[in-house]
This record gives structure tokens, C-alpha cells and sequence, in this order.
């Protein structure tokens, strides 16, 4: 019997971190924190976000993905799941990393929170100036 290649990968976006792991030969099963994708996203724009990498790659149904996430909130988690599923369908074939490159999926969001600033009640917001 041949051994199946499982890969492993991870992603961040904002504060949220995702680990995953990707068997081949699967049956398509999709596991995030230990429930499916929809259970615990919620909203189904961000499973489709989330799993972007695989039907961009048409790969759907052909693993079978382990996935842990922490941090952040929901959208935060499924851009940091998009991140580690498209690095771990690279490091799985390297053929797909073009199409993969197309849609920029292996390249992290930079984009974080602005820190908070002294004399200002917001990240940037001030406090009205007077002149007298």
C-alpha cells in the first residue's frame, strides 16, 4: 500500500494564524477547529474565500484538510487559511504556483492595525483645534 503525502503549512493575515495539514487521495473532507467550514465561519462568502485555493486549482475534492486557526476574528482567520491552503497546494506541486501567483495567493496582506497614538482619541482622529 503507498504511503499518502501529507503537507503541512501555515498562514497569517492581521492577528490570525492558520496550521494546516493537506493529505492527498482524500475524500474532499474540510475540517477548521475541529468543525466544517461553514459551521464555523458562518457566513459562506468566507468559506469561498477561505478555499479560494482549490478551485482556483481545480484540486477540490482531492485532499482532505486539517485546519487550525487563532487570532484575530473570522475574516482575519479565513485570509490566513486562504494563505496556508495556497502554500501548502504550492509546496504539494510546484507546477500550480503560476496560477497560484495570478490571483496573488502566496503572498501574505501587510496590511495591520494602525497603533494607537498619545493626544489623539483615535488612531488618528484629533481633538478639534482652536485658534483662541
Amino acid at each position: 500500500m503507498e504511503e499518502k503525502k501529507i503537507v503541512f503549512a501555515w498562514g497569517s493575515r492581521k492577528r490570525a494564524r492558520a496550521r494546516l495539514r493537506l493529505k492527498e487521495n482524500g475524500k474532499g473532507r474540510i475540517y477548521v477547529n475541529g468543525l466544517r467550514p461553514l459551521e464555523y465561519f458562518g457566513r459562506e462568502d468566507l468559506v469561498l474565500h477561505a478555499l479560494e485555493p482549490l478551485k482556483v486549482t481545480a484540486r477540490e475534492g482531492q485532499f482532505d484538510v486539517v485546519a487550525k486557526v487563532e487570532g484575530g476574528g473570522k475574516s482575519g482567520q479565513a485570509g490566513a487559511l486562504r494563505l496556508a491552503l495556497a502554500r501548502a497546494l504550492y509546496s504539494y506541486d510546484e507546477s500550480l504556483g503560476d496560477i497560484l501567483k495570478k490571483y496573488k495567493m502566496l503572498s501574505r496582506d501587510p496590511r495591520e492595525k494602525e497603533r494607537m497614538k498619545y493626544g489623539k482619541s483615535k488612531r488618528r482622529k484629533a481633538p478639534q483645534y482652536s485658534k483662541r
